[in-house]
């Protein structure tokens, strides 16, 4: 079986059987990284070149990670210091590279749209690795993963999203994949940072935290994204911490325990409390484990698709 798609762009239009292919394609190779030796052949001889025009630690480790152990040769591109800081477009810096014979292309992006653009540009597959507030999508998809393994299925599970869902990309891939995948997906946040309309999409939007804990089986915990926000959403993170910060107090209130989820990087005891982070509640390092897993899926389905 092979994707519908040659590229990995956002989980918007994703069919079900895609998505149920990328999470068992990366159950197989989690057991890969329980091995002694996590190194496996499918993309030798593949050149990959990850495309970073913004910061990130975690999703770019990650895919480097996930490249090297399907034995491809890895390229690491990042804006800082490149011919992009002297004015290069994205479409020449991508020319450019491809002219190198690349064959896939990861790339994170403050600007919404930008892997999409790449698609009209290179002959390559393309990955959104992020793209400004629009798509994340392989890190939804270890969130579904990570959901799949602790309950054993997506359908009909009820999860929300707490935080700042306005600004976050993982919000909006995470509501595309896991309302595809029949999960009951709702929002929880100030009103200043939950997108007007965005019950169309099928969602349920909160405000009261303390009401949203006693009605679903998982919360994705986002952090207060201040490098994209306009002044003056929210009165101060203090504030904020008091009536959407997920604590060990509020989630006691539920009748079952609630899993605890987070993308990171976590604002420790402002969107989430760091008792909770480290609790046995908690499938935080899960979600980074299996984002290996996933990024190798999706690597792997693309790369030997061609």
């Amino acid at each position: 079986m092979k994707l519908q798609s040659r590229h990995l762009l956002g989980l918007e239009g994703v069919p079900e059987q895609d998505i149920t292919l990328i999470l068992d394609t990366a159950a197989s190779f989690k057991e890969v990284l329980e091995r002694p030796i996590k190194k496996v052949p499918p993309l030798q001889g593949k050149t990959i070149v990850n495309l970073f025009f913004e910061s990130s630690t975690r999703t770019r480790i990650s895919f480097e990670l996930a490249e090297r152990r399907l034995s491809a040769d890895v390229v690491n591109f990042t804006a800082q210091g490149s011919s992009v800081s002297k004015g290069e477009t994205l479409k020449d810096t991508a020319r450019n590279i491809e002219a190198m014979k690349i064959d896939m292309v990861v790339v994170r992006h403050a600007a919404s749209g930008a892997p999409h653009f790449l698609t009209h540009v290179v002959k390559a597959n393309v990955i959104n690795a992020g793209d400004g507030a629009h798509e994340h999508p392989t890190q939804a998809l270890l969130d579904m993963m990570t959901l799949r393994e602790k309950f054993g299925k997506l359908e009909g599970l009820r999860v929300c999203i707490v935080g700042d869902i306005t600004h976050s990309r993982v919000a909006r891939s995470n509501i595309y994949g896991l309302m595809t995948m029949g999960a009951k997906v709702s929002v929880c946040g100030p009103a200043t940072l939950i997108p007007k309309n965005i019950e169309e999409l099928g969602v349920r939007v909160y405000h009261n935290l303390e009401k949203v804990v006693t009605e679903v089986d998982a919360l994705n915990v986002l952090r207060i994204q201040l490098e994209r926000q306009k002044s003056g959403l929210f009165p101060s993170l203090r504030e904020y911490r008091r009536f959407f910060g997920v604590t060990k107090e509020k989630v006691d209130r539920a009748p079952k325990p609630i899993t605890i989820m987070h993308p990171g990087p976590i604002n420790r005891d402002v969107e989430l409390s760091a008792d909770l982070a480290d609790g046995p509640h908690s499938v935080i390092l899960e979600q980074v484990t299996n984002g290996e897993a996933v990024r190798m899926a999706v690597l792997y389905l693309l790369g030997t698709s061609n």
